[in-house]
């Protein structure tokens, strides 16, 4: 039996800590790394202080071709195509760090990101096993997340044709609603 590298156990551990503090479930810790579950378990309670979330996965591609998720799968997997084609990152390095910048980016204009760290790994396992595809917008030419194999000639994403329903979501209802209390709050004061 051939003894692994203290150094590359220590890879190992570091890639484990940083997949747990941006969010990673178990399941994709056990994929990426070559530490036991045991250990696993035992550093995901040590970081995060509390057990790791049982469940399965996500496991529909269907998810990834809604309009919003969309437009953040597709931010993302741009982000990480980039680093793996123009600078050279390895698979892993590549995904922390765009993980990692599609987060900082989402989260300048005070968006909640749609994507969390176990999306984001289980996209780029299905565009590796070849059930997404980029589809290239005929109208902005921006590259979108698609199902693979799908026709390209006609492709529009969500941002040129939003769904009739597009931005409807229930943060913006309730900041909505917040604003029209406070526009009726002064009325009510003044009837009641």
């Amino acid at each position: 039996m051939a003894q692994k590298s203290l150094v590359e156990e220590m890879q190992q551990v570091q890639l484990a800590i940083e997949l747990i503090e941006l969010g990673a479930r178990l399941q994709v810790l056990e994929s990426e790394t070559d530490l036991s579950r045991a250990r696993l378990i035992r550093l995901f309670k040590e970081v995060r202080g509390m057990s790791p979330p049982k469940g399965m996965l996500p496991f529909s591609t269907d998810w990834f071709i809604t309009w919003l998720p969309n437009v953040h799968a597709s931010l993302f997997y741009n982000i990480y195509r980039s680093l793996l084609d123009n600078q050279g990152c390895e698979r892993m390095q590549a995904f922390v760090t765009a993980y990692r910048l599609y987060h900082e980016q989402v989260s300048l204009d005070g968006v909640e990101p749609v994507l969390g760290l176990t999306r984001a790994w289980t996209l780029v396992r299905f565009f590796e096993s070849d059930l997404l595809q980029l589809s290239s917008c005929t109208c902005c030419g921006g590259r979108f997340v698609a199902h693979a194999h799908s026709p390209e000639h006609d492709y529009a994403c969500g941002i040129c044709m939003p769904p009739s329903r597009a931005g409807k979501t229930r943060k913006r209802r309730e900041q909505e609603l917040g604003e029209g209390l406070d526009l009726v709050a002064p009325l009510v004061r003044r009837v009641g």
